[in-house]
């Protein structure tokens, strides 16, 4: 099963594979690639609603590799409904893919090339320099703010 994000239907995806995706990518699309995502749903698209426990589960793995502020809920649900149903996630989006990875989810990409590996991002703060393993608002030491950062 192959879960379709908006980019699928922007750049014209196509697979032999079954496909699914889910509400809140319909309503991201415009033009002719409303028209895609309509026709697909006719041709027998599933159209898959996440349980709310495997949305949380994707929200706390994005949490840990340091993509949850990265993420929309659109994208987060898509993840949901790729681990759900044992499918390939079908996006360009790199902070899906790092946290599809992480969670074992197989990710195929569309127009660009996709990530060489994954990340667990670090946060560095902008005022003191000290870097964090999870994301805050503000330092906790001077109260700066906190930016993502290469662990490599």
């Amino acid at each position: 099963m192959h879960v379709l994000d908006s980019s699928a239907f922007i750049h014209e995806y196509h697979t032999s594979e079954s496909m699914a995706s889910i509400p809140a990518v319909e309503a991201e699309l415009e033009d002719e690639s409303a028209y895609r995502f309509d026709a697909m749903e006719g041709a027998g698209m599933h159209i898959h609603i996440p349980a709310d426990n495997t949305v949380e589960t994707i929200e706390r793995a994005a949490i840990e590799t340091g993509d949850g502020e990265e993420l929309s809920d659109t994208d987060v649900r898509l993840v949901a409904t790729a681990f759900e149903l044992d499918g390939t996630l079908v996006t360009d989006d790199y902070a899906m893919q790092n946290v599809a990875e992480h969670l074992g989810v197989a990710v195929e990409v569309i127009a660009r090339e996709g990530i060489s590996e994954q990340r667990d991002w670090r946060f560095q703060c902008q005022g003191c320099g000290r870097e964090f393993d999870d994301h805050r608002d503000r330092c906790p030491i001077c109260g700066s703010d906190l930016s993502r950062k290469n662990p490599a």
